[in-house]
C-alpha cells in the first residue's frame, strides 16, 4: 500500500481565532455601514474640508467666512441699513455668475435674514458681520441660498462663493433724510432760476 504523507500542521490557538474572526466581523459592519450611508454628499464634503482651511470661521447657521481685509471701528450694519458694496459671485468651480458693475458700488438692504430685499439669508448674515471697508469671503451653502432651485447660471443646491467688499452704511433715517435735503436743494435752484432777475421791481 502506498502511503501518504501528510505535513504536519501547528495547531491553531483559540485566542488567535478568536481576534480573526472579530477583524472578519468588523469588516464586514463596515461594508454593510459604508453601503447604507450611500455616496458621501459633495456640498457636505466641500463644505467640511473648506472648514478646516486656516482663517475660514463658521457661524452657527453653517455659514462659512474669511477675512481678507479687516474694516474700521467696530459698528456693523443693521437689518434695515443700506449698505454700499462691490461684490463678485463665483460657484466653487470658479464660474462667475453675478459681480458689481465698476465703478458704481451696489446698495442693497441688510435685511433680517429673509431675502426681502432680493439678497440671500446667508448674504445677510455675512454681511451684518462686516465693519465698514471690510472684505470678506463667504461660502454660503445651498440652505442658505437658493436651495433646490435653479436661478439663471446657478444649478440647484449649490454653494455661493463671494467676496465682498463694504465702502459704507447708513440707515433708513440717514437715506430719508439726505434725499430729503437734496430734494429741497433741487427745488431751491429751480426756484433761482425762474425767478426774476436781480434788482427787477415785480409788476413792471
Amino acid at each position: 500500500m502506498s502511503s501518504i504523507t501528510a505535513v504536519p500542521l501547528q495547531p491553531v490557538k483559540r485566542s488567535v481565532l478568536a481576534y480573526l474572526w472579530i477583524g472578519i466581523a468588523v469588516a464586514v459592519l463596515g461594508a454593510f455601514a459604508l453601503a447604507w450611508m450611500g455616496p458621501l454628499d459633495p456640498v457636505s464634503s466641500f463644505l467640511a474640508k473648506n472648514r478646516k482651511v486656516p482663517g475660514v470661521i463658521q457661524t452657527a447657521s453653517g455659514l462659512q467666512y474669511q477675512i481678507l481685509s479687516p474694516g474700521t471701528g467696530g459698528v456693523h450694519p443693521a437689518d434695515t441699513d443700506i449698505a454700499l458694496i462691490n461684490y463678485e459671485g463665483k460657484l466653487v468651480n470658479g464660474t462667475t455668475f453675478d459681480k458689481s458693475q465698476q465703478p458704481t458700488p451696489l446698495a442693497v438692504r441688510a435685511t433680517d435674514g429673509k431675502g426681502t430685499a432680493g439678497i440671500v439669508p446667508g448674504f445677510s448674515e455675512g454681511l451684518k458681520l462686516m465693519t465698514k471697508g471690510a472684505k470678506y469671503r463667504f461660502w454660503i451653502k445651498p440652505s442658505l441660498g437658493y436651495g433646490d432651485k435653479v436661478n439663471g447660471p446657478i444649478p440647484a443646491h449649490s454653494v455661493l462663493v463671494f467676496d465682498v467688499e463694504l465702502l459704507d452704511f447708513r440707515s433708513e433715517a440717514e437715506i430719508r433724510q439726505m434725499q430729503m435735503q437734496q430734494q429741497l436743494m433741487q427745488q431751491q435752484q429751480g426756484g433761482a432760476t425762474g425767478g426774476l432777475p436781480p434788482g427787477a421791481i415785480p409788476g413792471q
